[in-house]
């Protein structure tokens, strides 16, 4: 529970700086730039050389694309059935699917499971979630938005290949077998012990929490969706595995992050309920800190049974 009220005065720490109107508007975009270009690549690098390949990593693989489908299939079955307005629809679609798996889930990971196991949450942001804003609410966009120039494959194909921390973990996948140069390694270790403080100061001070009017049902659908229904959903896939494996636990905690800040900027540019989407983000990390210690709980009762 320390390591859980620390994480919540660094976010504590960033809202109130943005409060206190003594830094610029764009401070947590220059946070945020600073753990894409520094802070992760300097995590993937120090993490990755201690990664034993084996069939139980394409579980933090796959699990995210399952949950993706499955949880964009249901939010539109319900935008159906509500008659919710198409914005409301999109918003959803781009914010429930797609988690807070690494500015949220990193530090989240560190603080229940040690550092060590951030590595698989690696696995379960770069290739799920990154890969899904990426491509999955590209395509949502283009669908719920109107828009003059539509993206392409390639344009796609770009965004993926060119993000540093997608670099990162090619190359440190590529030289797993290498030791790294002594000046390197000291490099890489500092760096990656300022991840969890700088990314929750930035969380802190981009939280908003005002209720959007008139959106309370799509918001409460929305986030107990993201929540309660995925981590179940999650433990029912791999229920087969069973839970003694941090690997399986961390995967479930990934799932049951809350949505992602960025995925929600996403919504917002794009003109798709902005207040809504603003609120997801807001009170999905509000209510995690609640809800995560009870998935971390039931993941340690199931791994005695």
């Amino acid at each position: 529970m320390i390591n859980l009220a620390v994480l919540g005065l660094y976010l504590l720490i960033g809202f109130i700086l943005k409060r206190t109107g003594k830094c610029p508007d764009n401070t947590a975009q220059v946070l945020n730039l600073y753990v894409i270009y520094a802070a992760l690549p300097g995590v993937i690098f120090s993490k990755v050389p201690a990664l034993e390949f084996s069939s139980e990593l394409l579980i933090p693989v796959v699990i995210p694309w399952v949950l993706l489908i499955a949880s964009a299939v249901f939010i539109w079955l319900l935008g159906r059935a509500f008659k919710w307005p198409k914005e409301v629809v999109g918003a959803l679609l781009i914010c429930v699917p797609l988690g807070n798996t690494s500015f949220f889930g990193f530090p989240m990971i560190e603080a229940f499971y040690g550092s060590d196991a951030i590595v698989y949450g690696l696995l379960y942001d770069q290739f799920g979630s990154f890969f899904g804003l990426a491509i999955y609410s590209t395509i949502i966009i283009a669908l719920y938005r109107e828009q003059d120039e539509k993206p392409t494959v390639g344009s796609v194909s770009r965004q993926i290949l060119t993000f540093p921390p997608f670099i990162a973990l090619v190359i440190a996948l590529l030289t797993k077998s290498f030791t790294y140069p002594e000046v390197f390694q000291r490099l890489i270790d500092s760096l990656a012990v300022t991840l969890v403080p700088v990314i929750m100061i930035a969380v802190g001070f981009q939280l908003k929490f005002r209720l959007p009017k008139g959106s309370k049902t799509p918001l409460t659908i929305g986030l107990l969706t993201k929540l309660v229904l995925m981590p179940a959903l999650t433990i029912a896939l791999l229920f087969g595995f069973g839970f003694e494996s941090t690997l399986v636990q961390v995967t479930v905690f990934e799932s049951a992050m809350p949505p992602m800040i960025t995925a929600g900027a996403v919504a917002i540019m794009a003109g798709l309920a902005p207040r809504l989407s603003a609120a997801m983000v807001g009170y999905g990390i509000l209510f995690a800190f609640v809800s995560l210690p009870i998935v971390y709980e039931l993941l340690q009762w199931l791994s005695a049974q």
